[in-house]
Parts: C-alpha cells; structure tokens; sequence
C-alpha cells in the first residue's frame, strides 16, 4: 500500500511514497504543465536522482515547449524520483542488477557498499507502485513514457532496457556505469540482440569526452543497439563526469520526443 504525503510548492507537488517492494520511502517531485492538456495525455519524463536532476529536466522542458513547433519538444509530465541522506549507499542497491558475484573494478581499492542487486525490485516499485499513483492523478499518455539517469542510474536505465524492454518507450542513459560488475550490461545487450530483430524504443545516450574509458564503453553498447534501435549517441567534447547532464539533457530531450 502506497503511503503518501502531498505538499504543494511553487509549479510542482511533492509526495513521500513508501515501496513495499523496496521497503524505503522515496521523494517524488511532479511538475504538471499549465495549458490544454492532450487528448491522449501529457507524455511523461521519470527522472532517477531526483533530488539532483529534478529542477533541471523540469526547466529544460518547459522553457523548451513554449515553443514546440521550433524546438520538438512536447509539454510533459515531469516525475523526480529521489533518495534521502543515505543516497550514495541506496544508489548501489536499487540502480544495480542481481548477480551472483559483485566485482569491482581496482579503482575502488577494496572500497565496496553493503547492498547490492536491487533493481528487480525497483522496477516493481516503478511499474506496480508509481506509475499506478501517477496515471490515477495525472492526466498522462501511457505511450509516451521516458526514463532518464545518468552514471550509476543511466545503468539502470540500460538494465531496464534489456530486461523490461516495453515499460517505457523512450530511454535517457548519459554516461551510464557500463563498467559496474565486469561490464555485465555488455552480455545483457548481446542477449537482447538475439531475443530481438527489432525494437521499437528509442535510446539516447551521451558521454564528456574527458571520461576515459566510459567513452569506449558508451560507443561500443551504442553500437551494439543501433542495430535494432532508434539510438542517438553524444559524445560532449571538454565535457567531465560531474558537467556532462547539463550539457547534453536538451539534446536528449529533443531527442526522445521525436515521433
């Protein structure tokens, strides 16, 4: 049972809602655009790290759709998913898939975190828990429907892919943890592959070009999916891990609300 606590602020309503799934209360933040609403609904854009990247992607839209005609982008239903203080460690749990092992990569130095494997369950807190709530208060387009992370989500965002490919139609990853668990998300993308000649969800994904490594590794899944898939790939020049969402997240908006 959903717990929530509504409280309005400015454009937007904050809700605390309780997952079963999880056993953890989340911060949601929901901006609603003024004007018509749609006959089909406002499509909707589920932002993980919501305490970080809220704002942003609520601004980026709506200063974007005051001119649709010139900039593509629809008004939309902006969700801001978000942790409390124990973020860095939660993070961990639900944004990584089950495995048997956890391996991480040298440049932890034996630095790990207690909870791993958590996204199965996350993804029944987003498909069973929120979206319901949202769809019953809001006037939304089920068919239109996007998820954004960046790092450790945008690897999430990946995972959600490869393993509930229809849940949303539009995905966001921008410098997704390819890296985590010995590059696991690579084997989830070849089986993908082969489960599928064609897909119909659209993929952006964009990396800074002073991200190292994560750049090989964004072209090379990028690759991989472009195949089957609508995939847009942006690689930001001069562009770090920390600058790289501010950067690229109108692009990736113009983007996903392509027909």
């Amino acid at each position: 049972m959903i717990e929530e606590k509504i409280e309005k602020t400015l454009d937007y309503v904050t809700q605390q809602i309780v997952s079963k799934f999880t056993d953890y209360t989340y911060t949601v933040n929901i901006y609603v655009p003024n004007g018509e609403v749609p006959e089909e609904g406002f499509p909707v854009l589920y932002v993980l790290d919501g305490s970080s990247y809220f704002h942003l992607v609520k601004e980026a839209v709506r200063l974007q759709s005051r001119n649709a005609p010139k900039t593509g982008v629809l008004p939309a239903v902006v969700i801001g998913i978000g942790h409390g203080a124990d973020m860095h460690e939660r993070r961990f749990y639900d944004f990584t898939g089950q495995a048997e092992t956890y391996t991480y990569p040298a440049r932890f130095k034996g630095k790990g975190h207690e909870k791993h494997g958590g996204a199965e369950n996350f993804n029944r807190f987003l498909e069973e828990e929120l979206k319901p709530s949202i769809r019953a208060q809001f006037p939304v387009n089920i068919q239109h429907e996007a998820l954004f992370g960046h790092s450790l989500a945008g690897y999430f965002v990946l995972w959600q892919l490869f393993h509930h490919q229809s849940s949303f139609q539009r995905y966001i990853a921008i410098s997704p943890s390819i890296w985590w668990n010995e590059h696991e998300l690579l084997g989830y993308a070849s089986k993908f592959l082969k489960e599928l000649p064609f897909a119909y969800e659209k993929l952006f994904i964009g990396v800074g070009e002073l991200e190292t490594f994560m750049v090989d590794d964004a072209q090379q899944i990028a690759s991989k999916l472009q195949k089957i898939m609508d995939i847009s790939f942006y690689e930001a020049l001069e562009e770090n891990h920390a600058s790289i969402v501010p950067t690229v997240m109108s692009r990736a908006i113009r983007f996903v609300n392509k027909k």
